[in-house]
C-alpha cells in the first residue's frame, strides 16, 4: 500500500509536524480548519486546505463527518489523527476505514481496549501489571463515585476514560469535594474528547510519571523505545519531558518495558503508543494508562533514538516490518517480535504554553506581535507560533514544544537553558520563563524529581525571585520591540 495523499486531522504544530514527515515521504497533504485558523502555518503548508464551519472544537476538528467530506475532496487515501482531539476515538478509527481509507494508528478494537482507561485498567491487572486502587468502570452516578471513593481511600483521582493530557482529570483529597470536581472532570472530558465517562484512581503521593515509546506492526513485531520522564506538570499536564530517565535501573527498566510490550501485544495493536506508569518513591511501578497514539513529547524519544516515529507511523500503516536506522544496531526480535533499542545521549523537551506562569499558569490570549526562535546545533523547536497569529481560548494553549540534544543530562540543561534565553515571545505571556526556571533549579540539575516539582519549587516567593530576574534579562529587548512597534504604528498613521 502507497499514499497519495495523508489527510491530517488535526491543528498547530503537530499538524505541521505530520505534514513534514509526509512531505519527505513523498506524500501530498491535505487539512481543514477552522475559521480562526485560517491564517495558520499549518494551513499554508498542506497540499491542500478546506474551510470547517465553526470555531469551537465540536464545530471543527471534532467533527467527524465533516472531516470525512474534507478528506474525500482531498482525495485522500490516508488520514493521521496527531493527538489530541478524534486521535484515541475508536468511532472515528472506524469512520475513516469504512470511508475507504487507511487509519494511521490502531485499529477500534485495540483503541476500546488500551484507549478506554478503565478496560486499560483490568487488561493490565489481567496481565498481572501492578495497578493503583481504583475502579474498572466509568462512574454511573453520584452514589457509586461517594461508594468507590470510600473504598479506596481519599486521596483520590476522577479521570476522563477516554482521553489524556490532564484534560478531565481532578485531584480530590475530601468527599465533600467530591461531586462538585466529578462534574467538573464530565465537563472537561465532554469538551475536549467528546465523551464524559469518569472513574476512580488512588492518588499517588509524589509519584515519578515514566512512559515507554512503544512501535508494533501488523506482522506481530513489537518494541519499546525507552522511557521518557513527564513528572514535571501543572494541573496534572506536562511541562517538561526528557529521555532517558535517571531513577531508573537496568532491571526496573527492563521489567517495565516488557510489562508495556505485553500489554500492546495483547491487544493485537498497530502503530505509535505510549504505555504510561507511576513509579513510587521507594522504585514500585504501577500502571497509569496507553495513549494510543503519538505523544506530544514523542521529539525526545527521536533525538535519542534516531527515529522519526512519524515516518515510522506512515510504515507500519503502509504494511511495512518496523525498521530502525542503521547506527542503533538494535538487537534480533525475541518472543514474538521484542526488542528494544538503546539510546544514546539525553533529551530535554520544554513545551512553549500561552500561560502566564506569574499568574498561576493562567491562559494567555492576544496577538503574538513577535516571536524569536532559538538556533544552534542539537535544537529543535517544533512551533505553530508567527507574528500575527491570535491566540484564543476556542484550543490547547500549546503553542511551541522546544527540544535539545547532547551527550549527557548536564550538558543537555546547559543547551536548553542556553536556547531558553535565545526565545522570544511578545504579545502573549509564555511559560519559557518556568523553563528556565526549572533548567537552574538545584533540585531539578539533581534529578530529584515528582509530579509535585511545581508545588514544591515555584513558589510565590521563588515565583518572585524569577520575575525580577527574567524582567531584567528581558527588558531590553522588550524596549526594543515596543520601538520597532512605535516606529510601524507612526509609520500606518503617516501614510
Amino acid at each position: 500500500m502507497s499514499f497519495n495523499n495523508i489527510f491530517v486531522a488535526n491543528r498547530g504544530e503537530i499538524a505541521r509536524r505530520v505534514i513534514r514527515s509526509a512531505k519527505e515521504s513523498g506524500y501530498q497533504t491535505s487539512v481543514a480548519y477552522s475559521p480562526h485558523d485560517a491564517s495558520a502555518l499549518f494551513v499554508r503548508e498542506a497540499d491542500l486546505a478546506f474551510a470547517f464551519a465553526g470555531n469551537t472544537p465540536k464545530e471543527s476538528y471534532l467533527d467527524i463527518e465533516q472531516i470525512l467530506n474534507a478528506a474525500r475532496k482531498a482525495g485522500a487515501s490516508a488520514v493521521h489523527p496527531g493527538y489530541g482531539f478524534l486521535s484515541e476515538n475508536a468511532s472515528f478509527s472506524a469512520a475513516v476505514t469504512e470511508a475507504g481509507m487507511k487509519f494511521i494508528g490502531p485499529g477500534p478494537e485495540a483503541i476500546e481496549l488500551l484507549g478506554d482507561k478503565t478496560k486499560a485498567r483490568a487488561l493490565a491487572r489481567k496481565l498481572g501489571i501492578p495497578t493503583s486502587d481504583g475502579t474498572t468502570q466509568e462512574l454511573k452516578s453520584d452514589v457509586e463515585a461517594i461508594e468507590s471513593a470510600r473504598a479506596i481511600g481519599y486521596p483520590v483521582l476522577l479521570k476522563a476514560a477516554a482521553g489524556g493530557g490532564g484534560r478531565g482529570m481532578r485531584l480530590v483529597e475530601r468527599e465533600e469535594e467530591l461531586l462538585q470536581n466529578l462534574e467538573r472532570a464530565r465537563d472537561e472530558a465532554r469538551s475536549a474528547f467528546g465523551d464524559d465517562r469518569i472513574y476512580l484512581e488512588k492518588y499517588i503521593v509524589k509519584p515519578r510519571h515514566i512512559e515507554f515509546q512503544m512501535l508494533a506492526d501488523r506482522h506481530g513485531n513489537a518494541i519499546h523505545l525507552g522511557e521518557r520522564e513527564c513528572s514535571i506538570q501543572r494541573r496534572h499536564q506536562k511541562l517538561i519531558e526528557e529521555s532517558t530517565s535517571v531513577i531508573l535501573t537496568p532491571e526496573l527498566r527492563r521489567e517495565m518495558g516488557e510489562a508495556a510490550i505485553a500489554l500492546i501485544t495483547s491487544a493485537k495493536y498497530e502503530g505509535a503508543a505510549t504505555v504510561e506508569f507511576l513509579v513510587s518513591q521507594d522504585l514500585k511501578y504501577y500502571f497509569l494508562e496507553v495513549n494510543t497514539r503519538l505523544q506530544v513529547e514523542h521529539p525526545v524519544t527521536e533525538f535519542v533514538t534516531g527515529l522519526d516515529l512519524v515516518r515510522e507511523q506512515f510504515r507500519i500503516a503502509e504494511g511495512e516490518k518496523l525498521t530502525f536506522s542503521p547506527f542503533l544496531t538494535p538487537p534480533p526480535f525475541q518472543g514474538g517480535g521484542r526488542g528494544v533499542v538503546a539510546p544514546h545521549g539525553h533529551s530535554i523537551e520544554v513545551r512553549i504554553q500561552s500561560e502566564d506562569v506569574w499568574n498561576d499558569f493562567f491562559p494567555s490570549l492576544g496577538k503574538i506581535e513577535y516571536v524569536r526562535h532559538p538556533g544552534g546545533a542539537f535544537v529543535r523547536n517544533d512551533s505553530a507560533m508567527f507574528a500575527g497569529l491570535v491566540v484564543s481560548g476556542f484550543y490547547d494553549s500549546l503553542l511551541s514544544k522546544l527540544i535539545v540534544w547532547d551527550r549527557n543530562r548536564e550538558e543537555a540543561i546547559r543547551r536548553m537553558t542556553r536556547a531558553l534565553e535565545e526565545m522570544r515571545v511578545a504579545g502573549v505571556a509564555t511559560t519559557i520563563p518556568f523553563g528556565l526556571f526549572a533548567m537552574r533549579n538545584a533540585r531539578f540539575q539533581s534529578g530529584e524529581l515528582s509530579t509535585a516539582f511545581v508545588e514544591e519549587e515555584f513558589t510565590p516567593e521563588a515565583r518572585e525571585r524569577e520575575l525580577a530576574r527574567y524582567t531584567a534579562h528581558a527588558e531590553p529587548y522588550f524596549t526594543a520591540v515596543q520601538r520597532v512597534q512605535g516606529e510601524r504604528k507612526a509609520r500606518a498613521e503617516f501614510v
